[in-house]
């Protein structure tokens, strides 16, 4: 039985099993998938999140889905969510967790359930429903975060948790006989790092296009689409998991799931309209479709860029799924691990505070729109903070055969993604960002400190960023020790060639012929 701690760093009982060596099995482990799929999408009308201040939905462009994936290898289950949202707070998730556990039995520890990060979803957060309400938050606070700030919708929230639900439980219901692989492509033309280098000294987030004090990108990119495909006996793909690393801002007009939309659209024009395609982000804290750096005049927004960066994304996972799909056997072993790491917060300082709160009591029409705006994140993390000065972060691996998903719930900054994959000893690893909650932007520690890779949007403190500059070292070297602890199973491959004991093809063996 997976169990989570309720803090410190100690492994989960359920590594024991682990530990067997295969050959002690008399036969071949079981392997079973299933797959389903929710709509969840908002109503017109509704907040839109993704900024720091109100925004409402005046569209619809598609749907907004829960897609899920559930593994079995014959001891144990995995559920894998990919959610069409900004993020998933960790109230929403154990709430979630837990009415899938009664409902088919999998562990809270075995379920994964990650965002998306679209920017054109529902109303999930910033703040939750009556959160700040009856705890001593000032009039002030509780106006700034209700008023000014985006704010969860409670019947949403419903949808969003009995979607998830449904999901998970119609993919357990499905679960049956299943060959599967896993593996990487390349799509380098579509994800740029946001962060740059400038001539007056300091990373700068999205200088803009043809801006001449670029110096250099601040950080790394990461081209790999990760791909673990399903099939069934007769050969029909089931589903995939796709996995990749940008920001789902290209915004097409209306609610959607932005990019992800076409990713599904480019695997099910090849594999049929049935396939289930659950999309989990990879480490994009800084990475987005925007090329600043773009010679030309380009559309880096809207239906175009939508399509532009969904269709590549898709064709490279198709191009895998295609090498793949007649090597793929069952996978084993399906395991889950995780720890909750307790991370301090960042506290403005008195000066800094006194500041912000001079400035939010003014009309926002007389300040500056982004002074005030992070005067107000300023004074609602100072509330938040005496209420909860340390954050609860929930780090967790989840094993299916030689692939491991590294799970945490920050907007993980692009190079702990690079370094999980070569720190990993697993053949296939897959970083996943904003995953069972949200701690906000997690940047390295270089970002964070005075210098030329130092500064830019993601390094202000505010309400949603706030963990301690080391937060994200913490997270990675939490994510290795438990992958450390799993032992990778074996990629499937083809059965190997009897020795020849034909003849050639009687056409192709005949000598040149001239009359």
């Amino acid at each position: 039985m997976t169990r989570f701690p309720s803090a410190g760093f100690g492994l989960l009982a359920v590594l024991a099993p682990l530990l067997v060596s295969p050959g002690l099995r008399a036969d071949p482990p079981a392997f079973r998938a299933g797959f389903a799929e929710r709509d969840v999408s908002p109503s017109v009308g509704m907040e839109q999140p993704g900024g720091y201040g109100k925004a409402v939905h005046r569209a619809f462009h598609d749907p907004c889905k829960a897609r899920a994936a559930v593994f079995d290898d014959g001891a144990r289950r995995v559920a894998i969510v990919g959610l069409d949202a900004l993020f998933i707070r960790g109230r929403t998730v154990r709430s979630v967790r837990e009415a899938i556990r009664k409902a088919c039995g999998i562990e809270p520890g075995s379920i994964l359930i990650a965002a998306s990060h679209t920017h054109s979803g529902g109303p999930i957060g910033y703040t939750l429903p009556g959160e700040l309400d009856g705890d001593g938050t000032p009039p002030l606070v509780r106006s700034l975060a209700y008023d000014r700030s985006v704010v969860a919708d409670a019947k949403y929230l419903e949808k969003v948790e009995a979607g998830i639900v449904e999901a998970v439980k119609e993919a357990d219901s499905r679960l049956a006989p299943a060959r599967a692989a896993a593996g990487f492509g390349v799509e380098d033309r579509v994800a740029f790092n946001r962060r740059f280098r400038m001539k007056q000294g300091h990373a700068m987030t999205h200088p803009g296009q043809g801006n001449p004090d670029i110096i250099e990108p601040a950080g790394p990119t990461d081209p790999q689409v990760g791909v673990i495909g399903c099939w069934d006996p007769d050969g029909k793909l089931k589903g995939c998991v796709v996995n990749f690393a940008c920001h789902c801002t290209t915004g097409p007009p209306g609610i959607s799931a932005d990019y992800v939309a076409y990713v599904e659209k480019a695997v099910r024009g090849v594999f049929g309209e049935h396939a289930v395609v659950v999309f989990v982000p990879g480490a994009a804290g800084d990475v987005t479709q925007v090329d600043n750096r773009a010679p030309r005049k380009i559309a880096q927004f809207g239906e175009v860029s939508a399509r532009f960066v969904g269709g590549r994304v898709g064709a490279e996972a198709v191009k895998v799924l295609l090498a793949m799909e007649q090597s793929a056997g069952p996978l084993s072993p399906v395991a889950a691990a995780g720890k909750v790491l307790k991370i301090e917060r960042r506290k403005p300082s008195p000066a800094h505070l006194a500041e912000a709160m001079a400035l939010v009591r003014k009309d926002p029409e007389d300040a500056d729109a982004t002074d005030w705006t992070f005067a107000k994140e300023t004074v609602v993390l100072a509330a938040r903070i005496a209420r909860e000065p340390v954050a609860d972060v929930e780090v967790q691996a989840v094993q299916v055969g030689p692939a491991v998903l590294l799970a945490c719930p920050a907007e993980y900054f692009c190079a702990f993604g690079l370094e999980l994959k070569a720190r990993s000893k697993f053949p296939f690893t897959f970083p996943v960002s904003l995953a069972n909650d949200c701690v906000g932007y997690v940047p390295t520690e270089e970002a964070l400190t005075p210098g030329p890779l130092g500064g830019g949007y993601e390094t202000r403190l505010t309400s949603y960023s706030n963990l301690a500059p080391d937060a994200g070292r913490r997270m990675a070297d939490a994510l290795i020790e438990l992958s450390a602890a799993l032992r990778p199973g074996a990629a499937p491959e083809p059965p190997t060639l009897p020795p020849f004991a034909g003849r050639p093809w009687a056409y192709g063996s005949l000598p040149p012929q001239r009359d």
